[in-house]
């Protein structure tokens, strides 16, 4: 039984890494494909680990401190697994002037997590962004891809509460 469950987990591996090999080979592995091959690494593996950002730069034959900074500077790229659920706050003028600072304060409280982590359950993980566009639903958050705004720390607390407790 233990051999199968690892021929699986080799199986899905494979997959995974073919999948990223055909956006390098679909550019030529060019070193203009780097963003491109990034977004299909965290796609297919759900974040960018030392281990593929080291492959990225073997493959694309781009300096590592390249492919790390391309990584570290795009909002859109993480470094660590994500959680079950995501919860990105935008923290632009407008939504943290409406109170931005209260949600994250309440965020911390309820779920003991704070702005670029994930729970130790890996239930939640809580990102932020510079501006999601929707200054006018300030404060805006995204929840699992849908965005909400004009949410008082207690009603985001009570949508995430209802996220988390629909998994059980």
């Amino acid at each position: 039984m233990e051999l199968a469950a690892k021929k699986k987990a080799e199986s899905t591996k494979d997959k995974r890494k073919k999948l990223v090999d055909a956006t390098m080979r679909r550019h030529g592995h060019a070193s203009h494909a780097l963003i491109e091959t990034l977004h299909s690494v965290q796609e297919v593996y759900g974040y960018l680990d030392d281990d593929a950002l080291h492959y990225v730069a073997q493959e694309l034959r781009v300096p590592l401190s390249k492919v790390y900074g391309v990584a570290t500077f795009y909002h859109f790229f993480t470094l660590k697994p994500q959680g079950e659920h995501t919860c990105v706050i935008c923290t632009g003028t407008a939504c943290y002037i409406k109170g931005v600072p209260a949600i994250l304060h309440a965020i911390k409280e309820n779920y003991n997590v704070d702005a670029g982590d994930t729970s130790d359950d890996g239930k939640l993980s809580v990102l932020t962004a510079r501006c999601i566009g929707s200054c006018g639903l300030a404060p805006a958050v995204v929840l699992d891809g849908e965005v909400t705004g004009k949410l008082e720390p207690d009603t985001l607390i009570e949508r995430i509460g209802s996220m988390i407790k629909n998994d059980a």
